[in-house]
């Protein structure tokens, strides 16, 4: 009797586990620039004496989808959507290199380039400085241009060139942080073959539909879980009271 209630109550956790990472994607439908978790089920022996014969299930991570969200014009200069595969590079709060494919940038109080959420974007020669502007442009390929104050239309200024990067999705792994690193450490070098759309954005990839979807699916698989755990107490109950007879 123990086996199966060791089956569905490590069945149930892993589906607890799962309703999370499902909750963190449906809550980030409408982030800019987001991709969806994903998780896997597969199942695990037990090892030790006597215990072969316990197998528990396990929820891991199976990184996160290569969909394309959404792509929606804004208008806005700094605002950058990064078109088919590739990422922006960024500055990690750790110092390390990470990727993300949300274009809302901004420029601090210091002038330098960053993300929505801080993280300073990369160039060339580490994160990217701004100087006062009375115009700015973002090519195709990443390259910022301004004309400087006081200056002419027609005196532009190149000032540097994000960093673009196209590793294989398999290679990435997300962090706690949201932002995407190379599963192995390394640094890939910057790709002539990724471009951007200016005074665009990418949205989520995620689906509020699949993901509520999923949410109910995950909520039932619980409730199984748990009946069948409540069953075996039943049936244990019984069999004490049968035994009780003689």
């Amino acid at each position: 009797m123990d086996r199966v209630v060791f089956v569905a109550a490590s069945g149930a956790r892993q589906l607890l586990r799962s309703q999370s990472l499902n909750s963190n994607n449906l809550a980030n439908s409408n982030t800019v620039g987001f991709q969806e978790d994903l998780a896997s089920f597969r199942s695990r022996m037990l090892r030790g004496a006597g215990l072969e014969s316990r197998t528990f299930a396990v929820a891991e991570s199976a990184g996160v989808s290569n969909a394309k969200g959404s792509i929606q014009a804004t208008g806005r200069t700094l605002d950058v959507a990064v078109n088919g595969d590739g990422w922006i590079a960024v500055q990690a709060p750790d110092g390390s290199e990470a990727y993300t494919r949300a274009g809302n940038l901004r420029i601090n109080i210091n002038g330098q380039l960053t993300t929505a959420n801080g993280h300073p974007v990369l160039g060339s020669g580490g994160p990217i400085v701004i100087p006062e502007y009375e115009s700015l442009e973002i090519g195709t390929d990443g390259t910022i241009t301004v004309r400087p104050i006081g200056q002419t239309p027609a005196t532009l200024a190149e000032v540097a060139r994000i960093k673009l990067v196209s590793p294989s999705p398999r290679d990435l792994v997300k962090g706690d942080d949201g932002l995407l690193r190379m599963r192995d450490g390394s640094t890939p070098p910057a790709s002539n073959e990724v471009s951007i759309s200016s005074g665009s954005l990418e949205y989520s990839n995620v689906s509020g539909v699949g993901a509520m979807v999923d949410m109910i699916s995950l909520a039932r698989q619980y409730e199984m879980s748990v009946k069948i755990m409540k069953t075996a107490k039943e049936m244990d109950e019984q069999a004490t009271k049968l035994m009780n007879i003689g």
